[in-house]
């Protein structure tokens, strides 16, 4: 009998690691392909020859990607959205998480957190929003794509259950010995919630990089694009030449892989570091509340 239990636990084993083994192959499959045909000559890739590994190998693309200042600025851009403005989420959140999660010291702790779980199913629409970013000023800025998103009500329910997973008496400590609500904050609930923060900051982070609607309806300044509303830029430019509409100074297939590439690179370079938080971030704040 436990001979055939060790046989079964073995054979489990085995279909776990094949079947890991072929999601990584599905998952990094699109990334080689990008990249080879970022590596091939142009001729290759419109000929569809090239699959996993580079055909007329070349680094022409990526120097003309490089050169072009427009790309380069809104690379900066995509920087700052996702320095500064998960900084600002972060930061907003925590300060709207932490009296939400104190149910004894905060009155009408509902009644907030009720109006935060509404803009979760209704919001005012594209044109309302679009006249409050106007009418404050925020059109063809940065800030237009931070100030109006500054939490996600998600992750402040995310947020909030984690500090209630904290216990309440090394708050009440702090406090018999004179601490504030900030003191208490600062140097009790934030060191300690780390897991969620690095959670929070990557779903943040992930969501300032791959946005690009809400530039594409407030940024006409192509110098202030975010990345992905030059990449798409780029990627309708190339389908128009291929079309023949609009051949004439259009980039090339290889220069479309290569931008795509790139704009991958920083936001896997993020992940390695927040990796170690993120389940058990997500799941303690998910399970209490």
């Amino acid at each position: 009998m436990k001979t055939k239990e060790v046989y079964m636990e073995k054979l489990f084993n085995i279909f776990n690691i094949a079947l890991m083994l072929l999601l990584t192959l599905i998952t990094i499959t699109p990334f080689i392909h990008t990249f080879a045909k970022s590596l091939s000559e142009e001729y290759f890739v419109l000929a569809k020859k090239v699959y996993l590994i580079p055909k007329g190998f070349t680094w022409a693309s990526y120097q003309t990607v490089l050169r072009n200042v427009v790309f380069r600025s809104s690379m900066m851009n995509s920087i700052f959205l996702i320095t500064v403005g998960t900084g600002i989420n972060i930061i907003i959140t925590i300060l709207c998480a932490y009296p939400l999660s104190r149910r004894k010291s905060f009155p009408g702790q509902k009644v907030f957190m009720i109006l935060f779980i509404f803009t979760m199913f209704f919001n005012g629409g594209i044109i309302p929003t679009y006249m409050i970013v106007k009418n404050t000023g925020l059109m063809n800025k940065l800030w237009a794509l931070i100030l109006p998103n500054a939490v996600n009500p998600f992750n402040l329910i995310i947020m909030k259950n984690f500090f209630m997973s904290i216990p309440d008496s090394l708050e009440e400590a702090a406090e018999i010995d004179g601490a504030s609500k900030w003191r208490c904050l600062f140097t009790i609930m934030i060191p300690l919630s780390k897991s969620a923060i690095a959670t929070l900051s990557l779903f943040y982070a992930v969501a300032h990089w791959n946005s690009y609607f809400n530039a594409l309806m407030y940024i006409t300044d192509r110098f202030k694009y975010p990345l992905q509303l030059y990449l798409r830029e780029i990627i309708i430019s190339v389908d128009s030449a291929i079309d023949g509409s609009n051949a004439e100074n259009a980039p090339t297939l290889g220069v479309k892989s290569a931008t795509m590439f790139i704009s991958m690179i920083p936001i896997l370079m993020v992940y390695p570091f927040v990796q170690k938080y993120f389940v058990k971030g997500i799941m303690v704040g998910a399970v209490k509340g």
